[in-house]
């Protein structure tokens, strides 16, 4: 008996065989040097043949059955030499047969798929077409006579030209005899909201319908988010690289990935390109490149120590207010290098840090509830300007207007200087300030020292934090209170934003 069985199964297959007949076979086995493909799966598969001498017709039955078992596929071998040297001789021309026709089938299926290949993209935008036209046709309504097809929807004022010439094309083209109209109807529905954008602004306004899509005629935040987003962004984190999406953007425009987590990126590759632009630009500010300062101008700092004693000393004081040190000019751009080997270092930019992100912070919050003055005014709201904007924009001046007055003060006050109370030493906390300001309480200060700025101070904070907690009602409770003393019922809290005039349109 004879036939061929996987390689991996020749053991089993072995053992199987000399327990059942308990030693009363002879197995001869040679391994197929070249693979074969499995008929369903196409997988490569190895494989061994085999022949097992044995006598009796009931050890046959037995064989047969592990053969079964062991997968094997088993060939009929006349008994005869020459018969067999026939069966041989058809064997091999009929696998030169199948070989010839297997070959001349992957020929024709090769100019097949290159055929196919070049007319894919063609019918992709076909297929495309097609169902883009039957998802619109499927959103109109059959008329009365059931002779044509009516639709509606609303279309920007200064387009609507554009679509009445886009179906009178549409109608020659096809060849209709049926001529298409249209007509505009007057109706009091709010119309949706439409913006009108480009390849630069568009991954701007998406980014802020992710968040709400402003009503119909209100100012849209989309513009001041092409500056205020990338450049807040940049004070934490930027990366140049991604210009390259856009100095290439024709080509990947043309390729149209598939790739979801591609597309996102690309689709935003103009809010990444000015992140990153914003992002160096802070970089220089903070002169800090991949966390290594860069020594352009040179330094404005001049040691006057001797050799001997920087080389005897772990630590020396550059103090501007003597003669260790003689700032001519300030660093030209961004922050003096010699910072980087400073041992407050830390202290000092986080500090500087701190203090630009809360400056740059309350004029984004400040421009943002400013907005609002223009939805009010053109709805003719002028209460929310008295009841809403206005003690919302005095909470915020009165108490972080406030701080960023204090900063500045700070900055131009106290220095490098021989009277003490406005030196270094004397400085005083904005952080501290503003704390003891909220809870109406005092720190004390190191000697000869004063705890405020100027003499006024404690007076005018008690005052800015009392008209702040007064405009908390007024911005709570302001709209509510009107809208119950003038009858009204309804009131809607959400501020949306300004879009281009549209119509309902029929056609």
């Amino acid at each position: 008996m004879s036939g061929v069985i996987p390689r991996e199964r020749v053991p089993g297959f072995e053992r199987m065989l000399w327990r059942l007949s308990r030693g009363n076979v002879f197995l001869r086995q040679a391994e197929l040097e070249q693979p074969m493909k499995h008929p369903v799966t196409g997988k490569e598969v190895y494989k061994t043949v085999f022949a097992v001498f044995f006598q009796g017709d009931q050890l046959r039955g037995r064989i047969k059955k592990v053969c079964t078992g062991f997968h094997a596929v088993l060939y009929n071998a006349p008994q005869d030499p020459r018969d067999r040297e026939e069966m041989l001789k058809g064997v091999r021309t009929r696998i030169e047969d199948l070989t010839k026709v297997l070959n001349q089938t992957e020929d024709h299926r090769h100019r097949v798929l290159m055929i196919v290949a070049k007319e894919l993209k063609k019918w992709k935008v076909m297929v495309f077409k097609m169902k883009s036209i039957y998802h619109t046709l499927n959103m109109f309504n059959v008329d009365v006579t059931q002779k044509c097809l009516i639709a509606e929807c609303w279309v920007p004022v200064n387009e609507v030209s554009w679509v009445q010439k886009a179906l009178e094309e549409g109608g020659k083209v096809s060849g209709s005899s049926v001529q298409s109209f249209l007509n505009v109807i007057q109706t009091t529905e709010t119309p949706p909201t439409f913006n009108k954008t480009n390849k630069f602004t568009r991954g701007f306004q998406n980014l802020i319908d992710a968040y709400a899509i402003p009503s119909y005629m209100e100012v849209n935040p989309g513009l001041f988010t092409i500056i205020t987003f990338p450049f807040l962004f940049a004070i934490m984190f930027g990366d140049a690289g991604h210009a390259y999406m856009v100095l290439d953007e024709k080509r990947h425009m043309a390729q149209r990935s598939t790739n979801e987590v591609w597309n996102i990126f690309f689709g935003g590759r103009y809010i990444i390109l000015l992140m990153g632009l914003f992002s160096m630009y802070t970089g220089f500010i903070y002169n800090d490149v991949f966390s290594i300062s860069m020594n352009i101008f040179g330094s404005s700092w001049k040691s006057n120590y001797d050799f001997n004693t920087t080389s005897n000393a772990d630590y020396l004081v550059l103090d501007p207010a003597n003669e260790t040190s003689n700032i001519q000019t300030p660093y030209p751009f961004g922050l003096d290098p010699v910072w980087q080997l400073a041992s407050n270092k830390i202290i000092f930019l986080n500090s500087f840090k701190m203090k630009l992100s809360i400056i740059f912070g309350v004029i984004h919050m400040v421009i943002g509830i400013t907005v609002s003055v223009i939805n009010h005014v053109k709805f003719g709201r002028k209460i929310k300007i008295l009841l809403e904007y206005l003690p919302q924009l005095l909470f915020l001046l009165l108490l972080f207007g406030y701080m960023v007055v204090m900063m500045f003060i700070k900055w131009i006050e106290y220095g490098p200087t021989n009277e003490i109370k406005y030196g270094p030493t004397c400085a005083p906390s904005i952080l501290i300030l503003f704390i003891n300001m909220m809870l109406f309480k005092s720190s004390e200060v190191a000697v000869n020292c004063e705890e405020f700025m100027f003499s006024w101070q404690s007076q005018l904070q008690k005052a800015l934090v009392v008209m702040a907690v007064i405009c908390i009602p007024v911005m709570l409770l302001g709209i509510p209170i009107h809208h119950l003393v003038s009858g009204k019922k309804t009131y809607a809290l959400l501020m949306k934003i300004k879009l281009y005039t549209t119509k309902s349109v029929r056609y």
